[in-house]
Parts: C-alpha cells; structure tokens; sequence
C-alpha cells in the first residue's frame, strides 16, 4: 500500500479452547459472583489488544494476565493517515484496548477510535477501552463564556466509535464519569504510591493537596498514610499559569508530600514545594499519576527543591525525564499489576472494589 511506514505487529500464538460451566440462578437468591479461570490465556474469548500510545504498559499488562498482546497491523499513509487492520478473528470476543490519550494527544484518540471501529466491524463482543490518561479531561465544565467542554466530547466520541465499557485511572475530575452512557471503572493508583511511601517511612509526614479540587484525592491518601492533611490555596492566572496564595494547614518542621493526578508544566508542583518551604517544611516529596511534562517541566522539576517525584508509567516517560530518572530526581512505579487485575475482574464479572484498598 503507497505512503505505509514500518508495521507494528506483536504476533499471538494459538489459543486453546477453554471450558467454561454456566449457573443457573435461583429464585429469591442472588447469583454468587464467577470464580476466576485458573489462566486466562486458555480462555480464546479474551483479548487485549494495544495502540502505539505505551505498548510497553500492554505488554507487561498482558504478563501480569497471562495472555499474549492480540496481533494488529498498524501503519501510516504518507500524509499521516491511520491504516489498521486486526490480523486475527475477534467475533464474539470480550476485547480490551490499551490506549492512553498521552502526547501527542489528537493522534493517539483518534488511533484508538478507529481501532474501535475495527473491532466493531469485526464483531467483536464486548469492547472495552483501557485508558490510563484520559486527555482532554481539564476541560470538564464551563468556567469561562464561549468554551468547549473537551472532556464529555471524548466521552461521545468513544460510545460513538463503539466502545461498550472504558477503564480509567485517576480522571482529572471525577464527575467524567457522568459523562458516558455506558458503564465506567474508575481506578486509582494509591494503592502502589502508599505502598511505596509506606517502605520510605518519611517522618512527620503531612500530605499536601496543591489545589482545592484535589482535596478529596489527598484525604483519602492521608487517610491511608495516617498523616495530617494541608490545603494550598492558589489562583490560576492563565492556562498552565498559577499564583500560589497561601498554606492552609501547619507544614513547620514537617515533611511534605504534595498529591496530584497530573503533572503537566510543573508550575504549580514547583510553586507548591516553594511555598511549603518557605512556611517551614523541611523536605518536599510529590507524586502524580500522570506524567505528562510538557515544556519547561523537567528543567523546573530538576532545578527545584523537591527530594523526589514519583509518578507511574500510565503514559510513558519522554527522553529528558528519562535522564531524571537516572538520576534519582523522577521515581516510576508500574500500575500494570493493577489494571491487569482490573481487566481481569471485569472479564470475569467479579468485584472491583478490593483493588481500591
């Protein structure tokens, strides 16, 4: 085909057949919940499929389940075009798509809506979209006179596509979920950062929450920290422009941990470590599930006084924060282990709510 590039395929053996036993369900009782199948690579209605946004995190995703990443073919025309092509049968298939919306953002929603549409057009299932970051999502409401609401176009865009379930993790607002028609699993990954500050052990810890709408994120992470909880107050200036006002809480001769779900420009983590600083903290942490990074982050972030930063592999690291990493200033945890348990649990329509502990 003219204007193609490389292709980027992952090849699946064959899968064998597995049994499976159907329940009756008894009058006045309710239905006890599926029992997980010893391995679900034996199960051949179960997939997971992969764009080119973190192949890495699908892939190990996919070790976590004990399943092979479904086979594709994904290629572009000369102009930039996206061309895909399933390369083995789906009919009837409970499909997961492992595709964050991660820089650069356009292009990698609209890979995943037309990997939808083929998985659509190929009869598959069920089709349920895995998206670590959801992009777009800043845009949640009207703040402003004559603007978009970016965030719920996505949401129509995808049930449009044909996506019949969506997996996130760590929506930028949580009211996204009211966004879709169709049902949602909302992931946190707390879970792996208090497990990870837990082994630290920082003394005299307060959590700090950099904005009054990431309240309730950093209560539930200072509730599983047994640490007090701090406020900072700031204003917004200009987009991805912050004027940190002051510190509602006691910091003095305390560590700090400063909890968000993304860490774009740095401009409001670095401020934030400023002004905890500058009212008496004596060390400053961060951590954020997201990673993005853009622009000046990672000369603000290397040039600050923050101790370290961890955030998670939901979208993968750019060349520069890479050298970070190296150099112990950037701390990425993986949250394969945990959508891989997620995926599982909705394959085999059983309870989430324990991962959220």
């Amino acid at each position: 085909m003219k204007g193609e590039s490389s292709v980027l395929t992952v090849p699946t053996p064959q899968q064998e057949v597995g049994s499976s036993t159907q329940e009756l369900a008894t009058p006045g009782k309710v239905k006890p919940e599926r029992k997980r199948a010893g391995r679900l690579s034996e199960d051949k209605r179960f997939k997971i499929f992969a764009g080119s946004a973190n192949r890495k995190l699908a892939e190990d995703i996919c070790t976590h389940v004990g399943v092979q990443l479904g086979e594709s073919k994904l290629q572009r025309f000369a102009d930039g075009e996206i061309y895909f092509q399933l390369l083995e049968n789906v009919r009837g298939v409970d499909v997961f798509i492992v595709q964050p919306t991660c820089f650069p953002v356009d292009q990698h929603l609209v890979e995943l809506l037309i990997m939808i549409d083929a998985l659509k057009r190929a009869s598959a299932g069920r089709i349920t979209v895995v998206v670590p970051y959801y992009g777009y999502a800043r845009q949640d409401r009207k703040d402003r006179p004559r603007v978009a609401i970016s965030s719920k176009l996505v949401a129509d865009l995808l049930t449009t596509a044909g996506a019949n379930r969506a997996l996130f993790m760590d929506l930028h607002a949580a009211q996204i979920q009211g966004f879709f028609n169709i049902p949602v699993d909302h992931m946190f990954a707390s879970p792996v950062m208090v497990s990870y500050f837990r082994e630290l052990n920082l003394p005299n810890l307060t959590v700090v929450s950099p904005d009054a709408g990431g309240v309730e994120r950093a209560r539930f992470f200072a509730t599983k920290m047994q640490a007090p909880l701090a406020i900072v107050d700031k204003r917004r200036t200009d987009l991805n422009v912050t004027e940190v006002m002051n510190v509602i809480g006691d910091v003095e001769g305390r560590t700090c941990l400063i909890i968000d779900d993304i860490i774009d420009t740095a401009g409001t983590l670095v401020k934030t470590a400023q002004a905890l600083l500058e009212a008496g903290a004596v060390k400053v942490y961060a951590a954020a599930s997201h990673p993005v990074l853009s622009g000046p982050a990672i000369e603000r972030i290397s040039s600050s006084r923050l101790e370290e930063v961890i955030v998670t592999d939901s979208i993968p690291l750019r060349e520069e924060a890479q050298k970070l990493e190296r150099q112990g200033k950037i701390k990425v945890l993986s949250v394969a282990g945990l959508l891989g348990a997620t995926i599982e649990s909705i394959h085999m329509e059983t309870s989430v709510s324990s991962l959220f502990s």
